[in-house]
């Protein structure tokens, strides 16, 4: 099915949100049949939908990036976003809500209100995006609607506004249209079917018709003297509260169905077209500074890229929404961050994986350009160029893993694969560690950093296991020590002479303090630089092989020999005089420690802080969430090594609903038994 070109009024953007398994892609498969856009309708399980097409997705049954599904309904354009359910994948639901201009939450009825749908309804009130209800499965006989939408109302009171319900008989589940309390069935092919409205299906229906007019007349003070009058309400007016209540937040429309069974997929459809806020219902746009940007669709044009997708075949694929006038075909924009002008030589609105060339695109419409070889995620191009909207915000990263290449000749390939993985998704950071020689990646969680492998070896044919990172320990002295260290060796003709007399002693800069106490030149001025080299050599391993900071090295004697001392020598005999000083002035091992700050439920604050003791961490307070109730902050002072596994961990306390950031600040002495075993686990490794 073609898509002919619409105008902004008429382009609606909605993402679906949602738990995983929920039903968000079965429904945009849903929408995509009965709106003709495709003649077969795809399964999951089957892996032949249009918006699970990556090899990825098919081969673990859910989605893993945001798709696009434009559908024609109504002759108006509903660009359908479906996003992944799982956490690990946030990043890609925080692109698909900054260019949609409604959400839709879909709910397992079965299963009921969710964690998942919780934290879709949160992260779709962070950008300000209306938010409605779409609960899925209601065929399932263990789907029960009424205690869904109680918890629903209880959770976010009486904005939550019945529109489709479903209605249990003796014969079979009969849905229901609230606003003109018409009610319909399903044959086997999802079609339609209005029925008679009998008394015990009004009778079950009537309660919610009495919400759905309390909710419309918070929003029109006509409607609300008709409602507490008793009288009759249009359909027109209903409907236009309806939509305006959406926009302004003061609404959340519920709708119900099946989605494999097309039951409910023409009624939100139409709420779509008929209720659901334009793109323009916004006014103005953020900028990147937080100055409004006035919408314009007659202005400049203007677009913004929210997504990259590095496609081995197409290349580079950038995503984005116009934000202001109209794209054209073969229009030069220049990008506010890089300074340089892309040409527009073909634009795509996409389906799926399927790419529908068209010649233009009016401002709301979200489409794909190619090959944009200066452009990535949160750029703005325009024709001035001195237009820059407001970023994608994404959560930062903390479960970190070490990569280790397998495949022969992988070593080369990684870094460039990785870059082009880094470039799609914003919510992986790689670091290559200089001090444990190691490449580090961290990720959103688990399966997020084995979906990374999967991709290196599918789209590159890089091999690579995950490890748990080194940690980069060092190591201090605690005693002050007087030691010498004195290297002779002689193997006929010119041989070699250095001779020290250092005290060492903790020091309170962060590398080596060097101090220069000889007198009468009993180490010659041109060998006392080769003696603070050597040390510092030196330094880069302690007992356990870490390096050694904070030392102080007082040179005050030495000897040397008029032939045979040299700069090696000396040099030498620092590091011998070094090597004493380890062994009599009983230095310790540090670690890295931070700042931890856990976000997680009141109930829950107990069990955290009970963990985080486990994990050697020193609670230092606890505030609650501004503008966020019943949540609090925990602040603790954290080993590094002791959170390699914190994300899993937190997310299975909390079944998702805790998050956590850390930074390191400093380091800290490790307790003596922990230190043994560090020790011990250094020399295996120095061994091997």
């Amino acid at each position: 099915m073609d898509l002919p070109v619409v105008e902004t009024k008429n382009i609606r953007n909605v993402a679906l949100l949602g738990h995983g398994g929920a039903g968000k892609t079965t429904l945009a498969e849903a929408m995509l049949f009965v709106s003709g856009a495709v003649d077969r309708m795809g399964k999951v399980t089957d892996g032949n939908t249009v918006c699970d097409y990556d090899p990825e997705e098919k081969s673990r049954g859910f989605s893993l990036s945001s798709a696009i599904a434009p559908v024609m309904w109504q002759n108006m354009k509903l660009n359908i976003i479906d996003n992944p359910g799982f956490l690990d994948f946030v990043g890609e639901v925080k692109q698909g809500l900054r260019v949609a201009d409604a959400a839709c939450i879909v709910l397992d009825g079965k299963a009921g209100l969710e964690v998942g749908a919780e934290l879709a309804w949160d992260y779709a009130t962070e950008v300000h995006v209306p938010k409605s209800f779409f609960v899925n499965k209601c065929d399932d006989p263990e789907a029960h609607f009424d205690t869904l939408f109680n918890a629903l109302t209880e959770k976010y009171g009486q904005a939550v506004c019945p529109v489709f319900v479903p209605i249990k008989t003796a014969g079979g589940v009969v849905m229901v249209d609230v606003m003109d309390m018409v009610a319909f069935t399903y044959d086997d092919k999802g079609n339609r079917k209005p029925v008679e409205m009998t008394d015990e299906v009004r009778s079950a229906a009537e309660p919610y018709k009495t919400i759905f007019n309390e909710a419309i007349a918070m929003v029109n003070e006509d409607i609300m003297m008709k409602v507490l009058e008793d009288e009759e309400v249009t359909h027109d007016e209903a409907a236009e509260a309806l939509h305006e209540g959406i926009i302004s937040g003061d609404v959340v429309p519920v709708y119900c169905g099946a989605a494999p069974k097309l039951w409910g997929v023409r009624a939100l459809l139409d709420a779509i077209a008929d209720s659901y806020p334009r793109f323009t219902a916004r006014k103005n746009e953020k900028s990147a500074d937080g100055k409004d940007l006035p919408i314009d669709p007659a202005g400049e044009p203007a677009i913004f890229v929210f997504k990259t997708v590095a496609d081995p075949f197409v290349g580079k694929m950038s995503f984005f929404k116009v934000m202001n006038g109209e794209l054209k075909k073969d229009a030069a924009l220049k990008n506010a961050t890089t300074g340089s002008v892309e040409k527009m030589a073909h634009i795509y609105a996409m389906r799926g994986k399927t790419q529908i060339e068209v010649d233009r695109m009016a401002c709301g419409d979200i489409g794909m350009i190619a090959k944009l070889s200066n452009t990535n995620t949160n750029d703005t191009l325009s024709v001035s160029g001195s237009v820059s909207y407001a970023p994608v915000v994404y959560p930062v990263p903390f479960m970190q893993r070490s990569i280790v290449t397998l495949g022969k000749g992988d070593e080369g390939k990684i870094s460039q694969s990785l870059a082009r993985l880094l470039e799609e998704d914003k919510t992986l950071l790689y670091e290559n560690n200089a001090e444990t020689k190691q490449m580090l990646i961290s990720g959103l969680g688990d399966m997020h950093l084995q979906v990374l492998v999967s991709k290196l070896k599918t789209r590159f044919g890089v091999t690579v296991r995950l490890d748990n990172p080194k940690i980069a320990y060092r190591e201090k002295i605690t005693k002050p020590c007087d030691v010498e260290g004195k290297h002779k060796k002689q193997n006929g003709g010119s041989g070699q002479y250095g001779h020290v007399k250092i005290r060492f002693s903790p020091g309170e800069e962060e590398g080596l303090t060097f101090v220069d106490a000889t007198v009468g030149g009993s180490v010659p001025k041109n060998f006392i630089p080769a003696v603070e080299k050597g040390l510092q050599e030196a330094m880069l391993k302690g007992v356990a092989g870490y390096p050694m900071v904070r030392l102080k090295a007082e040179l005050y004697d030495g000897s040397y020999h008029a032939v045979d001392s040299d700069e090696l020598s000396f040099k030498t005999a620092a590091s011998l005089a070094y090597k004493k000083c380890l062994e009599l002035s009983a230095p310790v091992i540090l670690e890295p420690v931070g700042d931890l700050f856990v976000t997680v439920p009141d109930s829950l604050v107990g069990d955290v802080m009970g963990d985080l003791n486990k994990r050697r961490s020193s609670v230092m307070g606890m505030t609650p969430v501004e503008g966020k109730s019943g949540y609090t902050v925990i602040q603790a002072l954290s080993p590094l090594s002791e959170l390699t596994d914190y994300t899993i961990t937190l997310r299975a306390m909390s079944q998702g609903r805790g998050s956590y950031t850390f930074k390191v600040t400093g380091y800290d002495t490790v307790p003596r038994e922990i230190a043994a075993k560090i020790i011990e686990e250094s020399k295996k490794n120095a061994e091997e």
